[in-house]
């Protein structure tokens, strides 16, 4: 990636993604179209910020970050500007994009149940819901409740059961601890093969790892977990998704726009799924993930997972699950 003179000819990419697979995504699109990429990476709440004060002074073209939630927070900080184009509604599903056309979803992690293998699948358990089910008492591990994973997760519950209902949920997940919160959803995974707790929740992209890891003993923990998409009985499993938006005051916005739409491309896509372990929001899985399997997803507007966060919050820090 180049870091030349502005001739107009370049993208300004502020990204709070830190993979190599982008790196190479950034080097194709450079190759194809002539247009330098210039990167600039963050923490997803630092860029936000950054772009705020920086203001209409601001070089960004374009903000890429993880999850629903965090698009809709950049979006309610007025750093993204509608996108309106026929190749971007064509390709992306109507459910991973903001009606409004603020930002896109590029690529999709599922959330799902993970439990010990060697101990099996706890009886009756096929649904987020059945995670509150008092037979797991003392046997489930979870991360934060302010992860932002977990966040959008109880903002799709919201959706679906309403405040009450979900309210009820928190409260019988934090009885079913076996500790407190703690450490990241690769964590949660370390800990239910080894037995510390019987049952967790994580992304298939932290099980795609492990599975097409070089180190045995990632492989070996990913052996020692079953793994199953819930709610495949009825909405289907919740998603969450890396996606980007065009800035508000992008100085090279038509470069910005034709950078999204080759984000959605055959190719770019193939990169997502095999090079990080997402799934694609266009075409088939691939790589470690497609072993998976196939799976129902939750139809629900990614744009209501962030309408939800804040409601999320209170109704987690009301449960008691910090």
């Amino acid at each position: 990636m180049a870091s030349a003179a502005d001739d107009g000819n370049v993208v300004n990419i502020y990204s709070a993604r830190h993979y190599d697979t982008d790196l190479a995504l950034y080097e194709r699109f450079e190759e194809r179209t002539g247009v330098r990429v210039n990167l600039i990476e963050g923490g997803s709440d630092g860029l936000i910020e950054r772009i705020v004060n920086e203001a209409e002074f601001s070089p960004a073209d374009l903000l890429i970050t993880v999850d629903a939630g965090r698009l809709w927070r950049a979006q309610q900080a007025g750093v993204l500007q509608p996108v309106d184009s026929a190749v971007l509604k064509e390709r992306i599903p109507a459910h991973l994009r903001d009606p409004g056309g603020h930002w896109f979803g590029l690529s999709k992690r599922a959330r799902v149940i993970v439990y010990n293998k060697a101990a099996g699948l706890p009886e009756g358990i096929s649904r987020y819901e059945d995670l509150a089910d008092p037979r797991l008492g003392g046997k489930v591990c979870m991360r934060s409740s302010g992860n932002i994973y977990n966040l959008s997760l109880l903002g799709s519950l919201i959706e679906h059961n309403g405040e009450e209902s979900a309210g009820e949920w928190a409260n019988g997940v934090v009885a079913n601890f076996r500790r407190q919160p703690q450490g990241n959803d690769t964590a949660q995974l370390r800990a239910v093969a080894a037995g510390e707790c019987e049952v967790s929740i994580a992304n298939t992209y932290y099980i795609g790892r492990l599975l097409g890891s070089d180190n045995p003993q990632d492989r070996l923990v990913a052996e020692g977990l079953g793994m199953l998409f819930p709610n495949q009985g009825d909405r289907g499993t919740h998603v969450n998704i890396s996606g980007a938006g065009v800035t508000r005051h992008a100085p090279h916005r038509d470069n910005a726009v034709k950078f999204l739409e080759y984000l959605t491309g055959d190719d770019a896509q193939r990169l997502f799924a095999e090079g990080n372990n997402e799934y694609p929001v266009v075409g088939p899985a691939s790589g470690p993930i497609a072993t998976l399997g196939e799976f129902k997803e939750d139809a629900v507007n990614a744009a209501v997972l962030g309408a939800n966060q804040s409601l999320a919050v209170k109704t987690y820090d009301r449960a008691g699950w910090r």
